[in-house]
Order: C-alpha cells, then structure tokens, then sequence
C-alpha cells in the first residue's frame, strides 16, 4: 500500500523485526517525535499567519508586509520537516505493482533496495544542499532582514533527517544479508554510471532519454519512491553529462517546493480533515446522495461536478483534490467503489478541471503571451464542461449495470431536511470562491478562510469538533503534504535540466516547419504538451514554451485564446497520466490509494479526455464563442 499506517513495516521488517521493542526502534520513535511536533506546530502557524494577514488587510486596511514573506520562510521547513515524517512512516509515494508480485523475500530485497536508492540522493545531495544553505547567507529578505540562510537551512536538516530515518531503518531490519546485497546493488548502478561518464557527454540530448526516461522508468518500476527516483534521474544527468554546479540543482528544487502558491496544498489537507471530523463532510455526502444516491455510479457523477466547482480557488490541482477527495471517497468506498477506480476518476477530474477560472496557469499565459487574461477566463468555461461530459458518459457505462436494489430512493421531505442540515456545509465551495473573487484573500490565503469557516460551524452548527484528533490530523497533513511538495521539487529539477539542454527551443524549430498547417500544428501541439506535461508542472511548461508557440500558432491562424485551451488540456492529460504523471502520484497520495490500484480504470478516462480534448481542438467556438 502506498501509503502505510505510522507502525506499519514494509515486508521484509515483517519477516525480520524483533517483537520486543530495540534501543533502534526507540530511538526511531523519539526522533519521530521531535520531528512531528514542529511540523504539527508550523502548519497551526501558517494558519494563523496568513489569517492574520487576510483580516488585517481586509478589515483594519494595514496590511502586514512580513506575513508572506514569514509564511515562506516557515514553508519550506514544513515541507522539509513533512517530508522526514512521511520517510519515517513510509508514506512517500512508490510504484508497487512489480513489487508486490514478488516472492517474499525478493519483496524485502526490493524494499530495501528503495530504501538505499532514497538513501543514496540523499548522501548525493547533502553536501550541495549544505552549500546552497551557507550561499543563500548572502542574501537578506526584504521585510523581516533576515539571513535568507534561515530558510534555506531546511534543505540540509531534512535532507539529513530523511538519511538518518533511512539508516535507522536499515539497522533495524533483521537480515542483514538482503541489507548488505540491496546497499551493493544500488552502489553498484550508482558506480557503473560514474564510470561510463565519458560516454555520456558525446551523446548531446540523448542523454534526456537516458536519464529522464530510463532511470526514471527503472527507479519507478523497482519501487524506489518517485521523489528519490526524479532526484537520481536529475542528479546523474547534471553530475555525469553537464559541468553545471549541483547547489543549482538544489536551489531549483527549493524553487519548486516553496513557491507560495503551494502552500495552499497542506491548507486545503488540513480543511479536508476538518471537514471530515466536524461532521461537514457527512452533511454534504448526505444531501448529495439524496440526490443522485438512487443513480447508477451517482456519486462519481459528483465527484466531477465537485471537482469542476472548487478547481482553480487555489491555484493548484493537488490542492483542489485534497479538498475534495476527503469528503467524498469515504461514502463512495462504502457503496462499492474500487479504490483504484476512484484514484483515476479523481486524477481524471483533476485534468478535467485545468482551464475553469479563476486559474493560475490561465494567469501565466496571460502574462507571458499578452493574451488578455479575462478573454482567457471566458474561454476556459466550456472546455471543461465537454470534458465533464466524456468522464460522465464513461461513468455511466461504467456503472450502467450497478446494482442499487439495496438502495432507497429519498422522498423530496428527506431531501429537503438533508438539504437545510448540509447547507453550511454545501456553503463552504462558494464561500471560498466568493472570498477569492472579491478580493478578500489571495489564492494562498482562501484556505485559510475555509479552515476558520469549518471550524466555526462545526463547533456553533454541527457540535462535533474533537481536541484529540487535532495533533494527528496536523501530523498527518504535515506528511502528505511533504511527500507531495518533495516530488514537485524534484520535478522541477528535471523541469530546469530539460530545460538547459536546448531541448525547448529545438522543439520550437522543429513545430515551426511542419507541413500541414493549423490542424497539424495543434495534433503535434497536443502530443508534445501531454509528452511535457508528464515532465514538467503547467506553468513552468507554459513559461518556457509559451513565448515560442504562441507566436507560431498565430502564424498559422489559430486563435490565441482557442490555443491555450488546447495546451492547458493536454498538459493536464500528461500530468495526470501515469506512469509518470506527477499529479497521478499526487491524487494517490490524497486518496491514500496505492497507485497500482489505478492503473488499469484511469487509462479508460485518459481516453475520455483525449476525446474531449480533440473535440475542444476541432471545434473552436467552444473556447472562442463567448468572447
């Protein structure tokens, strides 16, 4: 499973890890403290932070100039700190489909080689981390005048708790034989590609195939969780094949990671655990299932719509998801719904939802193309209502034969009183929404909002809001959050290598004299931005792409706002398309599902939306009628 409890081993420590509790196993655990208590701690002051900043902003007109700047400070040791939880606990995403069709104990070797492939990145990197620290001394924030060293120093200290969390785990398995031989393997790869790098550097951009296909492939495969996969992947192209600095490569990843857009993601996981505990989510699936309970896969056809309605308040897909996932899988599980098959529909949807406003991708465009930004808004309407309706017509197919005789159909009496007990509930979308249209918070601070606002009407409304959950719902958050952003930072790592090979403008050139014209111009746009879009995030894809396209598909007479559209969408598809679709891992991480699990039902819904998104490119008017 993906994600595993906090006590849960992988299955070679189930083999071998002694009943009685070790001197390791103790010192494990006290350090796992001191790591959760902080993380806990930053996430309640994050919340209070950007509050603060909201309400004195918004109501006293004075703004606090140091509540963003404090907030990215405290961010990224958050994730750090997050990260190390999730390492201990072994809830960083992996690809386990080969894996748990191995024998025992060729499991266990394999556990182990992940563990040491983690390792490996981590003794790789410390020392870049540790001088990217030290540089960053030089620079002091504009509003607090402190070290940026202060911020940056989260690299090294979770870098060095996420290695000795490793080696405390590799201590206390019990054989040490398969430890030995796994640590020789991954030290073994790591030397041969050490020893073949005179090869490497006459083969120019086919080393992006080498490192960022292949090892990438390799690590994922195996089981080596995806962040430590892209971090070899990235690490080896830039050490074997470039003479580029690697305190660079860890200063992208800081940029990846602590872009405070994303701190929007642990914000929305703590709402969505809020949610769930004050009793909302309960009201909500209530009423929904009163509605559509009695229709054949009716809650999946809510799921879509959820999706659809809460996309873009926080300008990040995987905030978005986790704002939505927590309410809804539960009561979806217990009518029958494979875990699997709600992973996909839930990353599907998050493809789905790319271009509804208000979107932060639709903002870059706007800035980096000077395609007007309301034109753009207009425009991303529609395209994802067609969307919707292909994921809903495969839902119904999907589940045209359920068998719902267990289910009761609601009266309009039962409708009605669901309706009044769910509507503060049923509120907090649009409250958000609102919150974000009117000006009241950034894309950043709406959570914040909806956090307040949920617990407000749990403890006035609902009455149910429990202090002893809190502390595991902010560690919680705090580790899937981690788990999250260290994949996103190492991505953007890779993003940054592809980057600099020249691959970009080379792509450019080679669109630029393509027969055909429009239509083939968009057929081979789709294709390289789903291809991109499982590489690269949507906005440093459109930040590097955007300037060299746009232009070009003027040239051939498509519509600016038609064009972006069509990117949007198909790099959506590719960022959620496994296997290396880092919103898929995302969405499996939210839901808590392993991602072998979707694997096979998500490509089903990947058709839909390529569909869809071919009728978005056929037909125009869908983006450019309302203008």
């Amino acid at each position: 499973m993906a994600s595993a409890d906090a006590s849960q081993l992988t299955a070679g420590e189930r083999l071998h890890a002694p009943q009685r509790k070790t001197l390791i196993g103790a010192l494990e655990a006290a350090l796992g403290l001191m790591v959760e208590i902080p993380a806990a701690i930053l996430v309640v002051v994050e919340i209070v932070v950007l509050f603060a900043g909201v309400v004195s902003r918004y109501v006293f007109h004075s703004p606090l100039i140091w509540s963003d700047e404090l907030a990215s400070i405290l961010f990224l040791w958050l994730a750090m700190f997050g990260a190390a939880v999730a390492f201990r606990r072994g809830e960083h995403m992996r690809m386990t489909a080969m894996v748990a069709g191995a024998s025992p104990r060729l499991r266990a070797w394999l556990d182990l080689v992940g563990i040491c492939a983690a390792l490996a990145f981590l003794l790789l990197i410390a020392a870049p981390a540790y001088e990217y620290a030290y540089e960053e001394s030089y620079i002091t924030t504009p509003a607090l005048s402190l070290a940026n060293s202060w911020r940056a120093a989260a690299l090294p200290v979770g870098i060095a708790l996420m290695a000795l969390f490793a080696a405390l785990r590799l201590i206390r398995f019990g054989d040490l034989k398969l430890v030995v031989g796994a640590a020789l393997t991954v030290a073994l790869l790591i030397g041969a590609f050490w020893l073949a790098q005179p090869l490497f550097k006459p083969l120019g951009n086919l080393n992006l195939v080498i490192f960022f296909v292949g090892v990438v492939a390799c690590c994922v495969f195996a089981g080596v969780p995806i962040a430590f996969g892209f971090g070899l992947a990235i690490y080896g192209y830039l050490a074997l094949t470039t003479t580029t600095p690697l305190l660079i490569l860890v200063g992208r990843m800081d940029e990846g990671m602590s872009h405070l857009i994303l701190l929007s993601v642990p914000l929305f996981v703590f709402l969505g655990l809020l949610i769930e505990m004050t009793g909302m989510a309960r009201a909500m699936v209530a009423f929904l299932a009163s509605l559509l309970g009695h229709v054949r896969g009716g809650l999946h056809y809510v799921l879509v719509g959820a999706m659809y309605l809460v996309s873009g308040i926080s300008g990040s897909k995987a905030a978005d998801m986790a704002a939505v996932a927590p309410v809804l899988f539960p009561e979806m599980k217990e009518r029958g719904a494979k875990p699997g098959d709600l992973v996909a529909l839930l990353s599907a949807t998050g493809a789905q939802t790319e271009t509804i406003p208000p979107s932060l991708v639709l903002i870059t465009i706007g800035s980096v193309t000077g395609v007007s930004i309301s034109a753009l808004f207009t425009g991303g309407l529609l395209p994802g209502v067609v969307l919707a309706i292909m994921l809903s017509a495969l839902v119904w197919w999907r589940y045209r034969g359920e068998d719902l005789s267990h289910v009761k159909r609601a009266r309009g009496s039962e409708i009605g009183k669901a309706f009044i007990v769910a509507l503060p509930a049923l509120a907090l979308p649009f409250v958000i929404r609102a919150a974000v249209v009117e000006g009241v918070a950034t894309a950043t601070e709406v959570s914040t909002i909806g956090i307040v606002y949920a617990v407000v009407v749990g403890i006035l409304v609902y009455r149910k809001f429990d202090l002893r959950r809190l502390r595991p719902m902010l560690v919680e958050t705090a580790a899937l959050s981690g788990a999250i952003l260290l994949i996103i930072g190492t991505a953007t790592g890779m993003a940054w290598g592809l980057t600099q090979s020249g691959f970009s403008r080379a792509l450019a050139a080679a669109m630029t004299g393509l027969p055909g014209g429009s239509a083939t111009f968009l057929a081979v746009s789709i294709v390289a931005f789903v291809i991109l879009g499982s590489v690269l995030e949507g906005i440093p894809a459109i930040v590097l792409f955007g300037p060299l396209l746009f232009p070009i598909a003027r040239a051939v007479g498509i519509h600016e706002v038609h064009y972006a559209m069509v990117v949007i969408l198909a790099m959506g598809i590719g960022l959620f398309a496994p296997p290396f679709g880092v919103g898929y891992y995302a969405a499996c991480a939210i839901g808590r599902v392993d991602p072998a699990e979707g694997m096979r039902p998500i490509w089903g819904y990947m058709l839909a939306l390529l569909i869809g998104l071919i009728v978005v490119a056929a037909i125009p008017w869908i983006s450019i009628g309302f203008l």
